[in-house]
């Protein structure tokens, strides 16, 4: 079921969801599960599941250091199938535009629409650690509104290279990213908007925002839109603050203000199981607030763990 059928359905009520990572190869899928597990209770209509372009490791070679490209995590679309199979919940493989070619993305549709999956976020993904701003790979797309528009083709029944298919089209409803603080590489909130507003126009469904612990941030963010003319579905994106680097790591990797009372809750704690329960109590009262604003569903950002979301879902639905 699309996630805006979900919506419909719920007749106002706010839904619950969240994003898993997959597990770096080597490992047990069960590790996977048993982080799912905790959380299948609220009734998550759907679930995020993220994925990883090409890394880079370093092997020595003659004395010299040697640079290869891996991926360091089992696909994305396997992972989506195992959980859809395991527990009858709908998955959203994120797509990105970095790591990938148009035709490496037409195989990727093809497959979700051939295992029934019709949802999913489509993202241009991040520079890599080596790239100061982003580039697109070879035959990739260098914005997600350029990923959304291929989407929408073959929803179309248009494929690649004006192939044309008629029989059995895709009907994927796409996801993509609102940022409430704007994007780090936007000059303006408003320039931002008016990013998001093209992947709407490119036929984006649902929009799902980058963490923010100022929920005033999303309220301000989702009126400007409004009068911008969005007026699709604007879910927003929560993360429980969970240990002291956080404090560093998260506005410097993802350009965010964090409120003052919050770092002086967290620069107050004598261990990180204490900076860990003023995260679960800080998303508590975020949710709560966003559930009074009346917004669509809570999302969570789970990072692999599962205690503090159960936590914190466990206070709301």
């Amino acid at each position: 079921m699309k996630v805006t059928e979900h919506l419909k359905n719920a007749n106002g009520k706010t839904l619950f969801s969240f994003e898993i990572i997959p597990p770096k190869k080597g490992k047990n899928i069960q590790e996977l599960y048993d982080n799912i597990d905790p959380l299948i209770e609220f009734n998550p209509p759907f679930i995020d599941v993220t994925t990883s372009r090409e890394e880079y490791i370093y092997i020595e070679k003659k004395g010299l250091f040697d640079r290869k490209i891996t991926r360091m995590r089992p696909g994305t679309l396997g992972i989506c199938a195992a959980i859809k199979h395991k527990y009858e919940v709908d998955t959203i493989p994120h797509v990105l535009c970095g790591g990938f070619t148009k035709e490496e993305t037409e195989y990727l549709l093809v497959d979700c629409h051939y295992l029934g999956i019709n949802n999913v976020m489509a993202l241009r993904g991040d520079a890599m650690p080596h790239q100061k701003y982003f580039e697109p790979t070879k035959g990739g797309h260098p914005y997600a509104t350029d990923l959304v528009k291929q989407i929408n083709k073959l929803n179309q029944g248009t494929y690649l290279h004006d192939v044309v298919e008629v029989d059995n089209k895709s009907d994927f409803c796409i996801g993509v990213a609102g940022y409430p603080e704007k994007h780090i590489e936007s000059p303006s909130l408003h320039s931002d908007l008016l990013r998001l507003k093209e992947k709407v126009d490119a036929g984006a469904d649902y929009v799902v925002t980058q963490m923010f612990f100022d929920n005033q941030r999303y309220f301000e963010f989702v009126n400007k839109a409004r009068e911008m003319g969005i007026s699709i579905p604007i879910i927003p994106g929560i993360k429980p603050l969970a240990i002291q680097k956080h404090l560093q790591l998260l506005p410097q990797v993802f350009k965010i203000d964090l409120p003052e009372a919050l770092i002086k809750e967290v620069n107050s704690c004598s261990s990180n199981a204490q900076i860990r329960q003023v995260g679960v109590e800080w998303a508590i009262q975020q949710s709560k607030e966003l559930l009074d604003f009346g917004v669509p569903v809570l999302h969570y950002y789970s990072m692999g763990k599962s205690d503090n979301i159960k936590a914190i879902a466990s206070q709301l639905f």
